[in-house]
């Protein structure tokens, strides 16, 4: 399994770097299509986008596994097996960096969403990835006067200028993603598509629905707000849901622990537009009481201290 001393290790200063960049569009299938061209660039570009990526890497200190309700900070990353998403079809598309794959003019690079820095030294691959910003559409860059300042003035600049920020979402190697940016790591590999489909699995779910009197408002609730999203499969996860012990003790306990969960003759759950974020605390098991202060709080994760 790749790791975190792997990503730091990789010989930036002796690998061979080629600039991708991507428009993408959804297949029939339901699978996000990615359609790449690679752009040849300067050896100073190139020595530019060694030293971006070498800093960002530098800043990483630690790896959080990835999960749906999981975050992480400034020095730390978030990590993935490359299996569980679709950046193989990215990982496909930039090995075949041949002459039909090349940018041949600004509308192959115009509107493009993100791009791929490709580091290839002997048989490893590193690809830094980052969402594109504004300076990539056509539709927020026209109207614009572009000026650039030579000679002690500023003259017009009729040749579009497109940005690269040293700053980037995520970066592949081997068996593993690391993630810096969780919200454009899955926006750019469609990953909230996932969190909607294996919420539709876990509505058609035996053991979920039986909890509840209906689901609609549940439904209703989480739509696709992709952060009810992340906690319902975080729901599915833990599984809770599963356990008659845990389910009977939320019956007797969710007035003291301040839920307010309603429940039917047969000890369903009855949800409503006003309980349904109770219902989800409850089923994360993310009410917890302080024995410092006997207070409840809602809390971000369960993660248990050894």
């Amino acid at each position: 399994m790749t790791t975190l001393p792997d990503l730091k290790g990789f010989d930036l200063a002796g690998a061979d770097v080629t600039v991708w960049v991507f428009k993408t569009s959804s297949g029939q299938d339901g699978r996000p299509r990615f359609t790449g061209r690679w752009v040849g660039i300067t050896e100073d570009l190139a020595a530019r986008l060694r030293e971006a990526v070498g800093g960002a890497l530098a800043g990483i200190t630690e790896t959080i596994e990835y999960d749906v309700l999981a975050q992480n900070n400034e020095g730390s990353a978030l990590t993935i097996e490359t299996d569980e998403t679709y950046v193989h079809l990215i990982a496909g598309a930039v090995a075949d960096d041949t002459p039909g794959r090349k940018a041949r003019n600004i509308k192959d690079l115009a509107n493009s969403k993100f791009t791929v820095i490709k580091f290839v030294r002997e048989d490893l691959t590193l690809l830094a990835v980052s969402r594109t910003d504004a300076s990539w559409s056509t539709r927020k860059a026209s109207g614009l006067i572009r000026a650039v300042f030579s000679d002690n003035e500023l003259d017009v600049e009729e040749d579009p200028v497109f940005t690269i920020h040293p700053v980037f979402d995520f970066f592949v190697l081997g068996d593993q993603i690391f993630i810096k940016s969780k919200p454009n790591f899955e926006s750019v590999l469609v990953y909230k598509a996932g969190h909607q489909q294996a919420f539709t699995a876990l509505k058609e779910e035996a053991e979920f629905v039986a909890i509840f009197s209906e689901l609609g408002p549940l439904e209703a609730f989480v739509g696709s707000n992709k952060i009810h999203l992340r906690r319902a499969i975080a729901i599915q996860s833990k599984g809770h849901y599963k356990d008659a012990g845990f389910m009977d003790r939320l019956r007797a306990e969710h007035g003291n622990m301040r839920l307010v969960i309603a429940f039917d003759d047969k000890g369903r759950i009855v949800p409503t537009p006003e309980t349904c974020r109770h219902i989800f605390q409850a089923l994360l098991n993310h009410r917890l009481e302080s024995r410092l202060d006997s207070q409840f709080y809602d809390v971000p994760s369960t993660e248990p201290v050894a």
